[in-house]
């Protein structure tokens, strides 16, 4: 990889490690390229509001919880790179319960977005890399 392109990757502390060979974030021009954020909390990887049973298997969830720390991630890669909430232009949010999730997302999504209204596509997906209900993958520019 050349410094060029070592020079337009993000990564930061102020969002859960990456599960894979991909950065937080890549600068292109002056857009900012998000990869998918989840809920994971950063001190610990934990995921808050997470259920699991005797076996370890997700059995509940708390959205509003997961929606406050994605938000929280998603504001941290864009601070480490220079830019700032009010700069969303686009958001991708997946989530892994459409019917039981989307009314209480949709109402903490309008108390982060509300002013700022990036173009939205909500889409319901069967699972995520790890455990998490939510999802978001964002376009900013810088």
């Amino acid at each position: 990889m050349t410094d060029n392109n070592k020079a337009n990757i993000v990564l930061t502390n102020n969002a859960a490690k990456p599960l894979g060979a991909y950065p937080h974030a890549r600068r292109a021009g002056n857009l900012l390229f998000l990869s998918g954020i989840g809920s994971r909390r950063v001190a610990d990887n934990a995921i808050p509001g997470l259920e699991v049973d005797k076996d370890g298997k997700k059995c509940g969830h708390d959205i509003i919880a997961e929606c406050h720390q994605v938000f929280a991630n998603v504001k941290g890669v864009l601070e480490e790179a220079g830019s700032d909430w009010s700069k969303i232009i686009d958001v991708t949010v997946f989530l892994t319960d459409m019917k039981n999730d989307f009314e209480k997302f949709n109402e903490i999504y309008n108390e982060y977005f509300g002013e700022v209204l990036p173009c939205r596509t909500t889409v319901e997906v069967k699972s995520l890399p790890s455990p998490i209900s939510i999802e978001l993958k964002v376009i900013a520019m810088v």
